[in-house]
């Protein structure tokens, strides 16, 4: 649904060995009297913040998606304490948080999962998991050809499960990747990504994984789609080759489960695919975009003004390509961002308030105008 905790990696492979650029935005001294709950962790420019507040304190957290009554987030994480080997999926309360307990894990433990999203009831939830084929987590390779890549999983199956970890339903059954499953906010229809036509295309299906319709038909790779608002646009991103040379490394990697993730824009359609048009030009990696509220603008995360790669950063743009800005500072690595049902919260993944570390975590943010 959008590039997993892989991504969150490969961003912080480039941080920590790609790059001699100092961090200027908080001293030392700073950073150590960050702490949860406190408005101290929004940097000055965030205007758009009114609070903040830190729910996750190690590991990978990312992708973390509310339930349609608000009450609750569903989030993936590899945090090693939890006793997990790869990405598994956790639920919370929204006004818990998890510095010194682990919340319980509602996925099987096994094989690698991923983008998990509460169905209308909020008693179960979709996600991908690789369990059929092997129990064991995939290796997750990060380079090939000197380049960073991001494995496309033939493994991936999309399932129905209840907040207690019982599989209900396996929704895909087709050859390939079936992943990055999200539900319309009108709680009909799920859209997903699939290999099923040989190339990594949008499909939506109904809730019981009938009816499936296919929804792009280009060459490359597009994933990590939402609904609008009222359910009648998709948002989602792709990297979409143009020369000769691009189709050509597009293909090789695909034939070998892999994708590049680093030059990716954003597109916008009807939720039946027609209308579709490219949304953002800006270089670099444009990805897990999200709709406004409002339904009529965009927040997506992006590096496209990047010296060596990062940071990544939080932009607003109107669906129509105008009025692109930026809405998160920090110098590392901001993404994921989630609007509440109600429009009032923010969730989203981010390096800050991480000690100068590795961790990825999750915030709720309250969100004004």
């Amino acid at each position: 649904m959008r590039i997993q905790t892989i991504l969150i990696q490969l961003v912080i492979a480039i941080l920590f060995f790609g790059s001699c650029k100092e961090k200027t935005s908080k001293s030392s001294e700073e950073k150590t009297t960050l702490v949860a709950g406190k408005d101290s962790l929004i940097y000055l420019e965030e205007i758009h913040f009114k609070s903040i507040r830190q729910i996750t304190f190690g590991g990978d957290n990312a992708e973390a998606y509310w339930s349609f009554d608000d009450k609750q987030l569903i989030f993936q994480s590899n945090n090693l304490k939890w006793n997990v080997g790869c990405d598994q999926m956790f639920l919370m309360n929204v006004d818990e948080s998890f510095k010194d307990k682990k919340p319980p894990m509602i996925s099987t433990g096994k094989g690698r999962t991923t983008c998990a999203y509460f169905l209308p009831d909020n008693k179960h939830f979709v996600y991908g998991s690789t369990h059929l084929k092997d129990e064991k987590c995939p290796e997750a390779p990060l380079r090939k050809n000197g380049k960073y890549v991001w494995p496309i999983y033939e493994s991936y199956d999309i399932f129905v499960s209840d907040l207690k970890g019982n599989i209900t339903k396996q929704l895909t059954n087709t050859p390939g990747y079936d992943a990055e499953a999200t539900v319309s906010p009108k709680g009909d229809r799920i859209v997903f990504t699939s290999m099923r036509s040989g190339d990594l295309e949008l499909y939506t299906m109904n809730l019981d994984g009938t009816d499936v319709k296919q929804i792009t038909n280009e060459l490359g790779y597009d994933g990590g789609a939402f609904f609008s608002p009222d359910g009648t646009k998709l948002i989602f991103r792709s990297s979409r080759p143009k020369t000769d040379e691009e189709i050509k490394n597009y293909k090789e990697l695909l034939s070998q489960g892999l994708v590049e993730p680093t030059e990716m824009e954003l597109y916008i359609c009807n939720a039946d695919g027609s209308d579709l048009r490219q949304l953002t030009d800006l270089g670099n990696a444009n990805w897990s975009p999200f709709f406004h509220p409002s339904g009529k603008k965009i927040l997506f995360s992006s590096n496209f003004e990047a010296e060596r790669g990062f940071p990544f950063n939080l932009y607003m743009i109107d669906i129509d390509g105008k009025n692109l800005k930026r809405i998160t500072h920090g110098e590392t690595f901001d993404a994921f961002p989630v609007f509440s049902n109600d429009g009032k919260w923010l969730a989203f993944s981010s390096n800050r308030n991480n000690g100068g570390g590795r961790d990825t975590n999750l915030f709720i943010a309250e969100w004004q105008e």
